[in-house]
């Protein structure tokens, strides 16, 4: 009986640690994904050096993830882990492609492919939101390149085609990314219509004048 008791107080210190290493998971995911939505407010608000802080700090949060649970690889691929790791995904890149820069990549990141597919995906609701505020600003051409963007992304994603329990549910994400690329394209053609019929009509007016 003392041999199993020092198997039972093994295990007692070993879900010690795991619960530990638990509680702090989930303190860094949350902070990951508050600064994660930092970030994009702030990239809406064409604050871009904000955004890049709150990166720079959701970095730390990913690195701790990576840390407290690289013993425990099970913990690592929680759901809570790999949201916060997703919302990182996307902050990172809407940030990059509403500056006009590269994408980052999945080891840019340090985040697992699942979750990298998902924030790509997911950043298209975002591309779609600054799209609509350019249209709104008047700012028609800053828009098209982010519809490319929103474009690119889907065509990309429509070919990872494997079961949802290796994508993470990367089918339902693709679904939503094509009708909201469709949806900003109709707004998009709308805008530059009207935009055109305008210059069109201001042409006519200024004839008539002279």
């Amino acid at each position: 009986m003392d041999e199993l008791e020092g198997i039972v107080d093994r295990i007692r210190e070993y879900l010690e640690d795991k619960n530990a290493a638990r509680d702090r998971a989930l303190k860094n995911s949350r902070a990951l994904i508050r600064q994660c939505s930092l970030a994009i407010r702030a990239v809406h608000r064409d604050e871009r050096s904000r955004a890049e802080e709150h990166l720079k700090e959701a970095r730390v949060h990913v690195q701790g993830l990576h840390q407290d649970l690289a013993p425990y690889p099970d913990l690592y691929h929680a759901g809570y882990t790999q949201d916060g790791l997703k919302e990182f995904s996307e902050a990172s890149i809407v940030t990059a492609l509403v500056a006009g820069e590269a994408v980052p990549s999945p080891e840019d990141l340090e985040v697992e492919y699942a979750a990298y597919l998902g924030g790509l995906g997911e950043a298209v609701g975002e591309l779609r939101r600054r799209t609509l505020d350019l249209i709104r600003q008047g700012r028609v051409e800053e828009a098209e390149p982010l519809l490319a963007a929103m474009n690119d992304i889907y065509d990309m994603l429509v070919t990872v085609d494997y079961p949802d329990a290796l994508t993470g549910g990367l089918r339902r994400i693709t679904d939503m990314v094509r009708g909201v690329t469709e949806r900003t394209r109709g707004d998009l053609t709308a805008s530059i219509q009207q935009r055109e019929l305008m210059k069109a009509l201001q042409a006519v007016e200024g004839k008539l004048v002279e």
